[in-house]
């Protein structure tokens, strides 16, 4: 049987960034977790992040980006890019099958076991099984509202929930402002 899991969402508006995830974890057809927690601070509270793909996988990549920051306060920057790195050379970690959303107070970046440290335009990202869902509603809330990033980002996740069967209500949010 096959896991699907997870929508992470990441919403930039003025100086504010949202990292936010929903709780479903499901087994084949059956829903076996509802309120996973998927979405966290990193190194010391300056960034957050979100993992979609396996639960074990992401928090491995949470510890490894986690301890890459608390080294010499590193920025986030680097830290995803040598996380990247590492993911993509080193032969344990290239079997790690999640991806990440990450944030601090600067940048977000979508990073991949291929190497990608990738750094949206418009300050809207998304990963995991409803991502296109929560992208789309988020960038459309961003360009005809004036609503927050935390706003825009709940309004989102739940329309992505209403649509993805993967994904629930049940959301985890992080806050970062600078």
């Amino acid at each position: 049987m096959k896991t699907h899991s997870t929508t992470i969402l990441s919403v930039r508006r003025g100086n504010s960034v949202v990292v936010a995830g929903d709780g479903q974890v499901t087994l084949g057809n059956t829903v076996v977790k509802g309120g996973a927690r998927k979405v966290r601070k990193l190194g010391e509270g300056r960034a957050i992040g979100g993992f979609a793909g396996s639960a074990a996988d992401g928090m491995a990549l949470f510890e490894r980006l986690d301890e890459k920051l608390r080294e010499q306060r590193s920025p986030l920057r680097r830290a995803a890019v040598e996380l990247a790195k590492e993911w993509r050379t080193d032969r344990a970690l290239r079997r790690l099958e999640a991806m990440l959303v990450v944030a601090d107070a600067e940048a977000t970046f979508i990073l991949s076991g291929t190497g990608d440290v990738i750094e949206p335009d418009d300050g809207v990202c998304s990963i995991g099984s409803g991502g296109s869902f929560a992208l789309a509603a988020a960038r459309a809330l961003a360009v005809h509202t004036q609503m927050s990033a935390r706003e825009i980002t709940e309004v989102a996740m739940r329309i992505a929930a209403d649509i993805c069967i993967y994904t629930n209500t049940n959301l985890t949010i992080e806050e970062l402002t600078a």
